[in-house]
Formats: structure tokens, C-alpha cells, sequence
């Protein structure tokens, strides 16, 4: 089990610490519904610094990238970021990834803890461009400053102007007094707020320098329990629980980061499939009845015939609904159709919504 530059922090701070990923994260400090609501109300941070980040230099890396990736990577400027996906060849989804543009020839790649190796490899398969790769995942700390609060909070810590770094942009300069920290703003939880990519030597600096700074505040570490409910409530994906390697882009509601005017890997069957028109698709739910849905359980009709499974659910703090996420047939995924969710042998009574849950 691998820890992070800042583990040690964590234990002192009496968090609950729980392998994650291959490595020991925490998972909450005074608990999940406390964490969620100063993340949307104040400012939280989240030590995530098992997730994956890659650079890739060159005069042909946005032609590895557009192959490899399902977005349009040429529509980005400098200093912009895109959410995007890397399908494989049967149909599904290798990882969902966030990319970063520093310049033509210079792109950074954050991908998911668990699909790191398996990123990697991926993509180095597909390099027979002479891209220069290189995997900086165990050399970079990543910090998640979120909240309403977090420019401001932040701002006495660097010269940039947080309050104007655009959602999905970035900058970069000094933090905290450590140079060349990427500021980006991509969040996870629908509450804004930062992302900050340091080296490990300068995490637990920064990580102090931000508690000093946020202290009028309210700042509070946040557990990666509370980082879950608060990105259901927006409804979007965790790779491994609602989208994996058999659940087509298209089926998990990611149509809009598919874009059939380049080409890249499986384009042609993905192309055939929004043309023939998805049999199943990726939905929000709230329970209509008491209980509370969890990851795997069934999802059944009215005549308790199994029709998918649930891949997300929590009782949401925000708005003290049992919500989820799950795959059903296409002509039950229209808001308002009813679904039933097992419960414990009970089939619990649900609506289907179009996500996000919480609306600010």
C-alpha cells in the first residue's frame, strides 16, 4: 500500500485511512454529511494525489491524443482543459481523463488512480509517432481546494487571479512560494474551487500554507467519502461504478465528449451504435420510498423482472433524497419513468431524473 506525501498528515489529523487505489487515503475525518456540507456552504480540501498525470511533448502529440481520445483536442487553446474519454476496441471506455493543453506540442494528462498502468500502457501502444512519454504520477502531489469560498480563501497565496481562472482552464505560477504549481479549475463536486499539482517534496508546505491562509475561513481537510456524494450529487461518472471497459460513451450519457468529426480508436462501431440508436442508458434516479440505493444493487420493473443494475447511490446530504445512478433500458430513461430498486429483497419505488441532483 502506497502513501502519499501527505498520509502521515492525515493520521495525525485523525482521519479514517482506507486503502483506495492501491494506495492509503483518507477516507473521512468527522464525518461524511459535516465534510459534505462545508464543501458546499465554505472551503474543503481533499489530498488526491493518487491520481494519474502524464506528459506528452512534441510536434505529434495531439495526433496521439485525438487518436486515443473521443473528444476534439484540436478545438483547445493554450491553457485550456477538456474533459474527454479513451475508448477501446469492443465498445467501452479504457478510462475518462482530463486534458491539458500547455501548448501545441506540450499536453498534460490526469487520469485515474486505479487505470494508471493500464492508461499508460494503452496509450503507449498506440505511440508510433514518437511522442515523447513521460509518467510523472509518482513525482506530483494533487491537491482539491472546492468550495464557494475557495478563491478567496486562497487568493493571499499567489499572484495569479484565481477569481478569473475559468472553469476548465488553468494557469500556472508561484503558490504558496513554490514556482510552477498548475491552478486549475475542473472540479469534481459542483461547489468550484481548484486544483493545485505540486511536487511531493512541496505538498506538505502547501498543504500548511493553505490551512494558514483558509483559517478565517473555516477550511477543513474532506474525505474522499464526502468527495463521492458531493459528485453524485452533480451526477457524474466514477470510472469503475458507472462507466468501466463494456459501457459504451454513448450508453453513459457522454455522447457530448464523442465527437464523430475526427477519427479515433472504435469511431466506426461507436458511429454504427448512434446510428442503429443505444439499447440501454446511463440515468439519474431519486426513490420515491424509504431506503437507501447502493452500487450493484438491481434495478427491476413493475413486475419485478430485473431490467439493470444500480452503479451509484447515497442518501444525499444536500438534499436529503435517496439518489443514484444505473443502467436501464432505453424506453425507461425518460424523466419521470418508473423503476423499482431492490432493496434487501424489497423493491423500493424510484423516479428517474435528469441529473445534476443538486442545483446551487
Amino acid at each position: 500500500m502506497k502513501d502519499t506525501a501527505l498520509s502521515k498528515i492525515h493520521e495525525s489529523l485523525g482521519a479514517k485511512m482506507v486503502p483506495f487505489a492501491g494506495y492509503n487515503m483518507p477516507v473521512q475525518y468527522e464525518g461524511v454529511k459535516a465534510e459534505h456540507e462545508v464543501v458546499r456552504t465554505g472551503v474543503g480540501v481533499f489530498d488526491v494525489s493518487h491520481m494519474g498525470e502524464f506528459m506528452l511533448k512534441g510536434e505529434r502529440a495531439l495526433d496521439l491524443i485525438q487518436l486515443v481520445s473521443s473528444n476534439d483536442a484540436s478545438k483547445m487553446v493554450d491553457n485550456q482543459a477538456q474533459y474527454s474519454c479513451m475508448p477501446n476496441n469492443d465498445g467501452g471506455i479504457v478510462d475518462d481523463l482530463i486534458i491539458y493543453k500547455k501548448n501545441d506540442n506540450e499536453y498534460f494528462l490526469v487520469v485515474n488512480a486505479s487505470n494508471i498502468e493500464k492508461d499508460w500502457n494503452w496509450i503507449s501502444s498506440h505511440n508510433d509517432m514518437g511522442v515523447e512519454m513521460t509518467n510523472l504520477s509518482e513525482e506530483y502531489s494533487l491537491l482539491a481546494v472546492q468550495g464557494p469560498k475557495a478563491a478567496e480563501a486562497m487568493q493571499s497565496l499567489t499572484h495569479l487571479d484565481l477569481a478569473n481562472i475559468k472553469y476548465y482552464t488553468f494557469d500556472e505560477g508561484t503558490f504558496a512560494g513554490i514556482d510552477n504549481v498548475i491552478v486549475s479549475a475542473t472540479g469534481y463536486t459542483g461547489s468550484g474551487g481548484f486544483e493545485l499539482y505540486i511536487k511531493n517534496e512541496d505538498a506538505e508546505k502547501v498543504w500548511n500554507a493553505i490551512f494558514e491562509a483558509g483559517a478565517d475561513w473555516g477550511i477543513k481537510p474532506i474525505g474522499l467519502a464526502a468527495r463521492d456524494t458531493l459528485r453524485l450529487e452533480m451526477g457524474y461518472c466514477l470510472y469503475g461504478n458507472d462507466i468501466n471497459d463494456s459501457t459504451s460513451p454513448l450508453e453513459a450519457g457522454l455522447g457530448w465528449v464523442t465527437k464523430f468529426t475526427k477519427k479515433f480508436i472504435n469511431s466506426e462501431a461507436l458511429a454504427a451504435q448512434k446510428e442503429a440508436g443505444i439499447t440501454r442508458k446511463l440515468v439519474g434516479f431519486e426513490l420515491v420510498e424509504r431506503g437507501i440505493p447502493r452500487h450493484d444493487y438491481p434495478i427491476v420493473d413493475a413486475d419485478g423482472n430485473e431490467i439493470g443494475i444500480v452503479t451509484s447511490g447515497t442518501m444525499s446530504p444536500s438534499t436529503g433524497k435517496a439518489i443514484g445512478l444505473g443502467y436501464v433500458p432505453k424506453d425507461l430513461s425518460s424523466p419521470g419513468s418508473e423503476i423499482f430498486i431492490q432493496v434487501r429483497n424489497k423493491n423500493i419505488k424510484a423516479v428517474v431524473v435528469k441529473p445534476p441532483f443538486y442545483k446551487a
